[in-house]
């Protein structure tokens, strides 16, 4: 038998994960949640609502997804078996790029809604201030 023919790789028999709780755990959970959004969603869709409880049930499908996120950042990432100063490198810059994010919306529509509004032929005017007799606190130079 030539050297060519033999393989160098060692190859053995993969064994299982033991311990897989976790993991489903973990699905179930983010599947609930999954499902709560969908369902959340799809009332809103199907039924006629208030405005002012869709604006309260797209604040609770956000926070459902935050939630999921930071899960998935703690089970996956396993930030959650880290310790709390490892936690909060990676957490803290991640709430501040959330936070950019909303604050860069915030504005452009703020912008947004301005240049709707701008009036270019609009001519600000000053208008003279009326001045009491015998008040010497204000001097008027007319």
């Amino acid at each position: 038998m030539d050297q060519l023919s033999q393989s160098t790789e060692i190859t053995y028999h993969h064994e299982p994960a033991e311990d897989t709780s976790r993991i489903w755990k973990t699905f179930w959970i983010l599947l609930g949640i999954t499902v709560i959004e969908l369902g959340l969603g799809l009332f809103m869709y199907l039924l006629p609502i208030p405005a002012w409880v869709d604006v309260f049930i797209k604040g609770v499908i956000v926070i459902l997804t935050m939630a999921k996120a930071f899960y998935i950042v703690s089970i996956f990432m396993h930030l959650g078996d880290e310790i709390r100063n490892m936690i909060m490198t990676i957490a803290l810059p991640l709430l501040l790029f959330i936070w950019f994010i909303a604050a860069f919306l915030w504005d452009g529509n703020e912008f947004r809604t301005s240049r709707n509004r701008y009036d270019k032929h609009f001519q600000e005017q000053t208008m003279k201030r009326q001045i009491r007799m015998g008040d010497t606190s204000q001097h008027s130079f007319e």
